[in-house]
């Protein structure tokens, strides 16, 4: 040890001596850091030893470990370690979940949103889904029928979650108030749903003589065929050298060179000829570059073409106004270019709820991007200030942009949402081979473990629990890892991204009352290494969204007073709302309340350490509080 560190000094006062006096302190610190650190990778090297061959070597070194294992990251609960898990690791077993319902249980940060459908819509699947951590869930417009819409709704409802068990909530009551709103005594759980539309898409025609509507052509690589846009050859039907194409401005967007994709890129066209000289239904020729089957009805995609699809196809419209009846918290809107997409579908979300009756100061479904196209990659900075989420779909994306593209896109879309505080999930693929084995590939762990360490505040599954044969499985496998990964990154942040959570928030508003306290609140957690932050924000659910925005490394209880808030929170990572134990309690009076039903319900015990912030309104000014409190 002595002759590492006495090397490492004479290296570094020979670099000093040679150095302009201005830079000396930046120089000495990161030698005194790199000797340090070398000194530290002795000490570890030898400890792989017999505990007798070095006697001594014990008390020197925890010194310089103590003063350089404290980190300045405030997203971070504990002081930071560079002791390896690697033991803790191999003697690791599945943790413990929402599932038994009963006692302390560690709370996910990174939510999950999961696709419900023909396997998992009815109720003791469904249950299991809750139990095992399902927080939202998505109805994909592009194949749910109204009453596979209205089961699953009905369902959710009715699952058991920590929120009914652990504080005894009675069953759910429904009673149609008018405005969609369904008056809620007790609810069992606390879940949201997500209205995923189908989107303005193009796609191909029916195959000629498709009367099963299970028929394939088979395409040639090499071969030749014509795109077509006219009624004409939508009526006579697709064949291997005649496609229809229902976009008339096809040849509008496309020029020679252009790559075609059908059906997710299963055939790749290259564009030879466009007949730009019609103002419509030009015709495009290309040739295709790979053999493949088609079917009836396959999507198109034109990577790079700037198309003037609307921002709501007609379905969407009508598949809008019907799940704002059902009350639905978040609107996916599918393959949206550009901010004016977003205005205009924000615009008709208010009519219809000024047609169907809402009251004005109901909380509208928020609307949640879904950024699947090149255009909308460019135009995105534009899109995120409009939209309220985002959602990273990397299904299409992969297809309209270079596949190897994708997660770098992913991890500056996520580090964008991060930036203003607003909630971005990942999607698409996460767990794909659990449709049909009962354990994911390695892959797919390692593509949820990243999302979770970039800062996705949810993870998403699409057909593993929709048509899969392992729902259930899929769900508590995915919790797995998000714990495992939070748990890693806590013990060793100096091998996860710095600003592990997300990167750091940049708050416009940093003057006003309940961004200094939510700020304040995730410094005081890290700190005092808390066990959680309670929220009292009675109606105003912007303290616990800036709160999550700060990314603190624990769980975020919000009592609130309504369902719907509570829902629309959810999706921000480590955000668990509590809905309306505070009514009617007097602000003093609050912190004690929240502690104890924080307790009930798991998220903290006896001895913890939890921070309390809340906003109290007077009659001429807004109040923001915050206070350290031990848990009896």
């Amino acid at each position: 040890f002595i002759h590492s560190f006495i090397h490492s000094f004479i290296h570094l006062f020979k670099s000093i001596h040679s150095l302009n006096s201005s830079i000396i302190p930046s120089t000495f610190t990161k030698m005194f850091t790199r000797a340090s650190k070398q000194l530290i990778t002795s000490r570890n090297n030898a400890s792989r030893l017999t505990a007798s061959a070095l006697p001594s070597a014990t008390n020197a070194p925890k010194i310089l470990t103590m003063s350089l294992s404290t980190s300045t990251n405030t997203n971070t609960t504990s002081t930071s370690s560079t002791t390896s898990t690697l033991s803790d690791i191999a003697n690791s077993t599945m943790n413990a979940t929402e599932a038994s319902l009963k006692g302390k249980w560690t709370a996910q940060l990174t939510k999950i949103v999961s696709t419900i459908g023909p396997t998992s819509e009815q109720l003791p699947v469904m249950q299991d889904l809750v139990r095992y951590g399902l927080r939202i869930m998505r109805l994909n417009f592009s194949h749910a029928t109204t009453e596979e819409v209205e089961l699953r709704v009905k369902n959710l409802k009715l699952c058991e979650g920590r929120h009914g068990a652990s504080l005894g909530l009675g069953k759910v009551s429904e009673s149609e108030d008018g405005n969609g709103e369904h008056g809620v005594s007790g609810d069992k759980n606390v879940r949201a749903v997500l209205l995923d539309t189908r989107g303005p898409e193009i796609r191909m025609g029916k195959l000629a003589n498709d009367f099963s509507g299970h028929e394939t052509i088979n395409m040639e690589a090499g071969s030749s065929v014509t795109l077509h846009t006219t009624k004409e050859w939508a009526d006579a039907g697709s064949t291997e050298s005649d496609l229809f194409i229902d976009y008339p401005k096809l040849h509008k967007v496309l020029s020679v060179g252009s790559k075609v994709l059908l059906d997710d890129g299963a055939v790749i066209l290259t564009v030879t000829d466009v007949e730009s000289e019609k103002d419509f239904h030009g015709s495009v020729s290309c040739t295709v570059d790979n053999s493949g089957e088609l079917r009836s009805r396959a999507g198109v995609n034109l990577p790079g073409a700037e198309t003037d699809l609307p921002a709501m196809s007609a379905k969407d419209k009508v598949d809008i106004k019907y799940g704002m009846t059902k009350d639905v918290d978040y609107i996916a809107a599918s393959f949206v270019q550009s901010a004016d997409n977003v205005r205009e579908i924000r615009r008709y979300v208010q009519e219809c709820a000024e047609e169907l009756g809402f009251d004005p100061a109901y909380p509208l479904p928020l609307i949640i991007s879904k950024i699947e196209s090149a255009t909308a990659l460019k135009n995105f900075d534009g899109i995120l200030e409009e939209s309220d989420g985002i959602m990273v779909a990397r299904g299409d994306l992969g297809v309209e942009i270079p596949i190897h593209q994708v997660t770098n896109a992913q991890k500056e879309m996520v580090a964008a949402c991060n930036a203003v505080g607003k909630p971005v999930i990942v999607a698409t693929q996460m767990l794909e081979s659990m449709a049909k084995n009962p354990r994911p590939t390695r892959a797919e762990v390692s593509d949820v473990t990243n999302a979770v360490y970039d800062g996705a505040d949810a993870v998403m599954t699409s057909g593993e629990t929709a048509k899969g044969k392992y729902p259930v499985q899929t769900v508590a496998m995915m919790n797995e890892i998000i714990s495992s990964a939070e748990q890693f990154s806590f013990a060793r942040p100096d091998l996860v991204s710095g600003c592990y959570g997300g990167k750091v928030f940049t708050n416009k508003s940093s003057s006003c009352n309940q961004a200094a306290v939510a700020k304040a609140s995730v410094t005081a957690a890290a700190k005092r290494n808390a066990t959680a932050i309670l929220v009292l924000s009675g109606n105003k659910p912007s303290l616990a969204r800036l709160v999550a925005a700060y990314r603190p490394n624990v769980p975020i209880v919000t009592f609130t007073p309504s369902a719907k808030l509570a829902k629309q929170l959810i999706i921000h990572r480590g955000v668990h709302p509590v809905v309306g134990m505070l009514s009617g309690i007097t602000f003093h009076k609050r912190p004690a309340v929240a502690i104890k039903y924080a307790k009930d319900m798991g998220f903290i015990e006896s001895g913890d350490d939890v921070i309390v912030v809340g906003i109290e309104d007077d009659e001429e000014e807004e109040f923001a509080t915050m206070k350290v409190a031990s848990v009896p």
